[in-house]
């Protein structure tokens, strides 16, 4: 896992010191060479943002107690694609010696008024860029703060229904377990009943014989007694 990691970061370090390269190019560009410059960056930017959203994927896949150096390594890259999302801009904005030149002109003094007209425009056209870029991430951490916290109730309702369903199962087991008892205990008083008559008549049966053997015994012991007074 974490060797995945490691591999989208090369990727990225390579990717963002070819961008910061390209970039510093742009103002020194006129024309078709500018725009070509201007596509190849925004073509390499994007690939920057999905090595970031791999990279982002392969963090969440490491185990919790691990996970803190990579989510701060994360960060660190975060910021380092926005400060390269916002000079990128600027490049953009900057003017080239060629314009700067053009603006000039003959007419010095005039001349100069308007880049400095136009510089002030500037700075003012990316202070409201900067300021948008921040609401944009403030909005977009917010929406990812949102996906999670929508994750994280599904995972608790589908716990709760699997832990109802093992109760309900667990309930079931227990009335059948004390139908089972129910049935059982009549089974047992039915014998007991039984086998207090059976012992009863047992008891009887004995007593007859006993009393049966004493009234067999009686003319025998009187004929031993006739016998006897002779």
């Amino acid at each position: 896992m974490s060797s995945d990691f490691e591999s989208y970061e090369q990727d990225f370090a390579v990717l963002t010191a070819e961008i910061t390269g390209r970039i510093g190019k742009v103002p020194k560009l006129v024309g078709d060479e500018k725009k070509q410059m201007v596509a190849n960056i925004e073509k390499q930017l994007e690939e920057a943002r999905e090595l970031l959203e791999q990279m982002e994927l392969e963090v969440r896949e490491i185990p919790p107690q691990s996970r803190g150096l990579y989510s701060s390594r994360m960060r660190s890259y975060k910021q380092e694609m926005g400060k390269l999302e916002a000079d990128f801009k600027r490049s953009r904005i900057a003017y080239s010696d060629e314009v700067r030149n053009e603006l000039l002109g003959d007419d010095g003094n005039s001349s100069e008024n308007q880049l400095i007209k136009l510089r002030e425009e500037r700075a003012h056209l990316l202070d409201n860029t900067e300021r948008l870029e921040r609401s944009s991430r403030r909005l977009e951490a917010g929406y990812q703060i949102a996906v999670e916290t929508e994750q994280i109730g599904q995972e608790m309702l589908e716990n709760l229904s699997h832990d109802r369903e093992k109760i309900q199962r667990a309930r079931e087991r227990l009335r059948e377990t004390d139908a089972n008892l129910g049935k059982s205990s009549r089974i047992l008083t039915g014998m007991l009943r039984r086998l207090t008559r059976i012992a009863a008549r047992v008891t009887s049966f004995s007593t007859e014989i006993s009393q049966e053997k004493c009234k067999s015994n009686q003319p025998m012991f009187a004929f031993h007694l006739s016998l006897s007074s002779r």
